[in-house]
């Protein structure tokens, strides 16, 4: 490489995909520096030029075809790289590592290694001198240091129709809350205050570890620790949802009132088709009892258009549960078919594309009529918010109704100085469909 004048290896870390991709990375990281090995994540290109052997490691995702095709740009990239002596080394590991190794390895020669989702120490080890010593939880956050992704599983036992995610990760596999709890702290003791707890189903923690559901005894003991600030919970799943969790969400402060809760579809053929064992009736239900339990919840859920046995009609009663669900906070899919799942199996992806599509834009399109409406009601309301960064004119935050990346964001106007990570009352002036504008409340 042009300028190396040292062997020392050094490691640049792509991540790509989810949340739960991202803490993954962050561990192999820390392993990776408990081993004396230079890491960076997501590098620029200065970090490129300085001496020493570079490797790359590219944690891909598998779970749609987009974030195939995605992870596949990617390598193929890093492979050109590899074969002009850019760098030195190119591993991949991930989703799609984990599902499609053996024939990719054929296909991208250049990559040195291929690894799975959770081989990390393995893959240390193909370029360290010495056995990483971090705690298996340990990990370099690359998000802002106030807040973070606390992953509680890995895995899933659901087996819905549409989905591969249980082909790649396996079987639900929870984490012991003590581990966990003990996770928080050391984030805590390192800036963190806000967690955003995940898992692909974190309805089902604790079954496989203490035969019974105990995400409300988690979220209890994460609360207790000092110097949790907001704890958000993603990924929930409504059959069989644990209501015991409502009441701890209700009865303890540094519980954010949101919940991630992916629904899929409400008609009663299509949830049968997809398997997700819930009717519409069901579905209905439990969002009636999780909004009178947890008064002011706001709602994220995900939908999908186009799975087989979706006609106009079905797609007709899609929207009008929307209407009068309201979510707070919506996104909708479109059915991509992946090999293996049961829906690829015993269904024919009869719906085209461009009408996938087509169904997709117009439930977005009434999600942001719903939301506009619903962001409409927060002005002269005032809203505890944590700044997350500054821009030219704004400081930019969020609430507790709105996790990183995915949700709206609060656009502070500059009147004092605040800084990222700190706290303050905002008193909402103006609202757009996916933004709200406000001013500090001592401001106003």
């Amino acid at each position: 490489m042009s300028g190396a004048v040292s062997q020392k290896d050094r490691v640049a870390v792509i991540s790509l995909g989810c949340s739960k991709n991202l803490v993954d990375s962050e561990r192999l990281m820390r392993m990776f520096e408990s081993a004396g090995v230079e890491v960076a994540f997501q590098p620029d290109e200065e970090w490129f030029e300085a001496p020493g052997r570079i490797h790359v490691v590219v944690n891909t995702c598998g779970f749609i075809g987009d974030a195939k095709e995605e992870s596949i740009a990617e390598i193929l990239s890093w492979a050109a790289a590899r074969s002009e002596g850019r760098i030195d080394g190119l591993y991949v590991m991930g989703c799609l590592s984990q599902r499609y190794a053996a024939d990719l390895e054929a296909e991208i020669p250049e990559v040195d290694a291929w690894r799975g989702k959770t081989d990390w120490a393995g893959l240390v080890g193909l370029i360290a001198s010495r056995h990483p010593g971090a705690a298996p939880y340990d990990r370099v956050l690359t998000t802002p240091r106030h807040h973070a992704y606390l992953k509680i599983a890995e895995g899933c036992d659901r087996m819905c129709a549409f989905c591969a995610i249980p082909l790649i990760t396996g079987r639900f596999r929870s984490r012991p809350v003590e581990e966990i709890v003990e996770e928080a702290r050391l984030l805590v003791s390192r800036g963190v205050r806000e967690f955003n707890v995940i898992a692909q189903d974190l309805t089902s923690y604790g079954k496989d570890l203490y035969g019974r559901v105990e995400i409300a005894r988690l979220v209890d003991a994460l609360a207790d620790v000092e110097g949790v600030e907001w704890i958000r919970l993603h990924y929930a799943y409504p059959n069989d949802f644990p209501l015991d969790l409502l009441d701890v969400m209700a009865r303890r402060p540094n519980v954010c009132k949101y919940l991630d809760i992916a629904l899929q579809h409400a008609s009663d053929k299509v949830l049968d088709n997809m398997r997700r064992h819930i009717t519409r009736r069901q579905t209905e239900e439990l969002l009636a009892e999780i909004r009178r339990r947890v008064p002011g919840i706001h709602l994220r859920t995900t939908l999908m258009t186009g799975f087989p046995g979706e006609g106009p009609g079905e797609f007709e009663e899609l929207l009008d549960f929307v209407r009068a669900q309201r979510f707070e906070r919506m996104g909708a899919f479109a059915y991509c078919e992946e090999e293996g799942t049961y829906g690829a199996l015993h269904f024919e992806d009869t719906v085209p594309q461009e009408e996938k599509e087509r169904r997709q834009a117009m439930l977005m399109a009434l999600q942001e009529e719903i939301s506009a409406g619903i962001q409409e009601g927060k002005v002269g309301q005032t809203f505890r918010v944590m700044i997350d960064r500054e821009e030219p004119d704004y400081y930019v935050g969020r609430t507790e109704f709105d996790s990183p990346e995915v949700d709206p964001e609060v656009l502070v106007e500059k009147t004092r100085p605040l800084a990222c990570g700190e706290f303050c009352n905002v008193t909402i002036t103006q609202a757009l469909p996916f933004e709200l504008i406000g001013r500090a409340a001592s401001d106003v």
